[in-house]
């Protein structure tokens, strides 16, 4: 399966959550029912994946969590705010050079369509 065949059924599965819930839950909420739709999509998803970070060859566990990895093919960032940020799109590539994985979604789900609140990034 290619990274956009698989990115199109997380933003299927995304849509799903959001227009079953709408917006103004929290953000474990909204993450919670995705997993449920991407497991039912077939996906294999995991939540909260400890990323360390690399340093000096040491493995180093400074606090950071995937909200959900597609092992080896996509991080899916999720947020229940008001407005995306540009920061929070550096967070996301952060994450995808700590992980070495190419492409992910950051996911917002506190808006009235889904779309608006969806962005790719591919480093």
């Amino acid at each position: 399966m290619t990274i956009d065949i698989i990115t199109q059924k997380v933003i299927g599965c995304a849509i799903e959550v959001h227009k079953q819930l709408g917006p103004g839950l929290l953000e474990s909420s909204y993450e919670s029912c995705l997993m449920y739709e991407l497991i039912q999509a077939g996906l294999l998803a995991e939540c909260q994946v400890a990323l360390p970070i690399i340093y000096k060859n040491v493995s180093i566990d400074a606090g950071y969590r995937l909200d959900i990895l597609l092992p080896n093919k996509l991080i899916i960032e999720l947020k229940a705010i008001d407005k995306l940020l540009p920061i929070h799109s550096a967070q996301l590539i952060t994450y995808l050079k700590l992980s070495d994985i190419k492409t992910g979604l950051l996911i917002n789900f506190n808006v009235t369509k889904l779309v608006d609140g969806i962005k790719r990034i591919r480093v």
